[in-house]
């Protein structure tokens, strides 16, 4: 439409065309100078990568040299733990068998106890029967058919 308008006969094109190339070249300055910004920037970084990169290889190694050793010992101590829980629980079970053997012995103490307190009681009583009847034989006479048993002598000594 605008057709009647040719290349290079205008000055404002050929303007709007020099700013075009300015405007491109210092998009393109601004560009290099921000990559350049960037690298100066991402130098340092990458040798801190690098440096982690070896300390992590460091400590691969030093895993792959320590770690068995240290997982056999940890795996021994609970081989070692698990032995002396099992003599444990059967200490604790012998323990419990040899209280439940001292409780029957003191159940069976106290029922003897009971019996000898019983048969005490029994022997005590027939003792103060006896010694009653003893201390009233020396009151009661014989009746006159039971005097004719020898007696001993009052007056001998032996």
């Amino acid at each position: 439409m605008r057709a009647w308008r040719r290349v290079g006969r205008n000055t404002n094109d050929s303007k709007t065309v020099a700013e075009a190339i300015f405007i491109l070249g210092l998009s393109l300055l601004l560009v290099a100078v921000s990559l350049t910004a960037v690298l100066v920037a991402l130098v340092p970084a990458v040798q801190e990568i690098a440096r982690a990169a070896r300390s992590i290889d460091k400590l691969a190694d030093t895993l792959s040299r320590d770690l068995p050793p240290t997982l056999d010992a940890i795996r021994l101590t609970g081989m070692e733990i698990s032995d002396l829980t099992d003599d444990v629980s059967q200490g604790v079970q012998s323990a419990s068998r040899i209280v439940e053997q001292v409780n029957q012995s003191v159940q069976s103490t106290r029922q003897t106890v009971r019996r000898t307190q019983v048969s005490t009681r029994s022997v005590w009583v027939g003792v103060k029967a006896a010694w009653d009847t003893w201390k009233r034989a020396g009151s009661y006479r014989l009746p006159p058919e039971r005097q004719s048993l020898p007696q001993s002598p009052e007056g001998s000594s032996e």
